[in-house]
């Protein structure tokens, strides 16, 4: 859905998202002011998928977006080729697909991310199975699941946007967590949350203009 490093495993951890959506693929550096484009919450809105959302009553939420100087097609096919998101996402130890074929309603895969340990749960390792829900071929997907650990279990609803603008293409996302640990600390669950979403965008960001532009990755 919709995957926590410390600024660098903690990111990984809820967002996924299950998150990827979950509670973070949190945490890589931030990128020097003006690298990562526009990247901006929306608390008050909600995203779709074929007219779907996330869940309504998650207590922990969180919406960004960023604005990538790659085609669409790029965008599309790194975030949909999820057996490869390892070799430019730091925080995803391993993408195992579920069915085979096109990427579509119905999909699933299981995927693992490192969590640190943190005032309520020890270290573990985060297993997370997302199912793709709805989908719109180079518009939009929406994917739900558990994200499961040592003492921790996250359901997250996990929806991104993909829309042609003046400079590339827009990427929006959001994402929402429920379970009893994220929801006995909701500011720092969504903080991780926030994290982790961010994070993603920018792997997303590196990873599509280098491939745009023939640069290495």
């Amino acid at each position: 859905m919709s995957g926590i490093r410390s600024t660098g495993v903690r990111a990984a951890l809820f967002t996924a998202p299950l998150l990827l959506g979950l509670l973070g693929l949190l945490g890589t550096a931030a990128a020097p002011a003006g690298a990562i484009g526009s990247l901006t919450s929306h608390p008050d809105k909600s995203l779709t998928c074929r007219g779907k959302g996330v869940d309504p009553d998650a207590l922990v939420r969180h919406r960004t977006e960023i604005v990538i100087n790659a085609p669409l097609r790029t965008v599309w096919k790194l975030q949909t080729d999820v057996e490869r998101w390892p070799s430019w996402q730091t925080p995803v130890e391993t993408v195992e697909r579920l069915d085979h074929g096109p990427f579509r309603k119905g999909s699933a895969f299981r995927w693992t991310t490192p969590i640190p340990p943190n005032p309520s749960t020890p270290a573990t390792s985060l297993d997370i199975t997302s199912t793709v829900q709805q989908i719109k071929h180079n518009s939009c997907i929406r994917w739900t699941g558990p994200a499961i650990g040592e003492g921790l279990r996250i359901e997250g609803v996990h929806v991104w946007n993909f829309s042609k603008v003046k400079g590339g293409v827009r990427v929006s996302t959001e994402e929402t967590h429920t379970g009893a640990q994220v929801e006995a600390d909701v500011p720092t669950a969504t903080k991780l949350l926030r994290e982790g979403l961010e994070a993603w965008l920018r792997d997303l960001k590196s990873a599509a203009e280098a491939r745009a532009h023939n640069r290495p990755h």
